[in-house]
């Protein structure tokens, strides 16, 4: 909001500073970011800038940890690129492995999570539904619980039914990390649906499934994929729960990030940060898309 040609002297020095202060808090939060992004350009292995990058010296830039990403682990990383070259990248890269493991898993939680997390928004959004808050606190405890807490009960759980160290064990466990946005962002889409519309279908003749897929679904659709995306984006940055249950076939992107600051540094963490930082700054428009659309169908002008 523009500052009023009528707004005294105080009022004009608070409306700056306020928005000095905004900026600063902002600039703290993003820093750590912006940083990892020209290191991860480093042509030396250090976590430091150089005094080429410092110069910008052409020569003190490289994209040698991007091509690491695609190289690191294989069999033979300098022959000519060809097929064979591609299906030994594919095969033997520890990076590329991992994000196979990363992406595999996220989307089959993020799967689960989505249609769990809807029936459970959708149940808990009936009035007739008995000790609501007590059932919506149960369903959104893994946010408030602290993760090692979580993860440490998934382990012993998990290990006595026999699924701990699998692909299955590890996307059961995303899914109920991720369940929550899920249940958060539908129920919040909820909030302005017309239940009369449920009516309406069911006394044209409609049949619940049908219902469901051609009046509910089109309008809680965008909270639904948002649910998704925050689901997706943790699964996809979770490294907690992958330490306590995954084994060496179940390595992911952070496990494999977490091994590299332990084992052996290089900056090719740094390059692999920044294309995740990439991934969730292409993500952020798609959510703010979905909630003006979900504002235009329950009628909401936006401001």
């Amino acid at each position: 909001m523009a500052l009023p040609p009528y707004a005294s002297p105080l009022e004009r020095t608070w409306y700056y500073t306020f928005r000095v202060i905004c900026a600063a808090i902002f600039l703290f939060l993003i820093a750590p970011i912006l940083i990892i992004i020209p290191l991860s350009f480093n042509a030396e292995p250090y976590f430091t800038f150089t005094e080429g990058m410092l110069a910008f010296d052409p020569e003190a830039y490289s994209l040698r940890w991007y091509q690491d990403i695609l190289r690191n682990g294989m069999v033979a990383p300098d022959a000519p690129f060809s097929w064979a070259w591609l299906t030994d990248m594919w095969n033997h890269a520890q990076w590329i492995r991992s994000a196979r493991n990363s992406f595999f898993i996220a989307i089959c939680a993020t799967i689960l999570a989505t249609i769990l997390g809807t029936l459970a928004a959708l149940g808990l959004s009936r009035p007739e539904m008995p000790y609501r808050s007590l059932i919506t606190g149960l369903l959104i405890s893994p946010m408030i619980v602290p993760l090692v807490i979580t993860a440490t009960g998934m382990f012993f759980f998990y290990s006595d039914v026999g699924i701990a160290k699998s692909y299955f064990g590890i996307i059961a466990a995303h899914t109920a990390l991720g369940i929550p946005f899920v249940i958060i962002t539908v129920t919040a889409t909820l909030v302005g649906f017309d239940t009369s519309l449920i009516r309406a279908s069911a006394s044209l003749g409609a049949r619940p499934h049908t219902t469901f897929f051609k009046v509910i679904m089109p309008l809680i659709l965008p909270g639904m994929i948002s649910g998704a995306l925050f689901a997706f984006i943790t699964s996809l940055d979770e490294v907690v729960v992958v330490l306590f249950l995954a084994d060496v076939e179940q390595r992911t992107i952070p496990r494999q990030m977490w091994a590299g600051i332990r084992e052996q540094i290089s900056p090719t963490i740094l390059a692999v940060a920044t294309i995740l930082v990439a991934i969730s700054i292409l993500l952020l428009p798609t959510v703010e898309l979905l909630r003006r659309r979900s504002e235009r169908l329950r009628g909401i002008r936006a401001s």
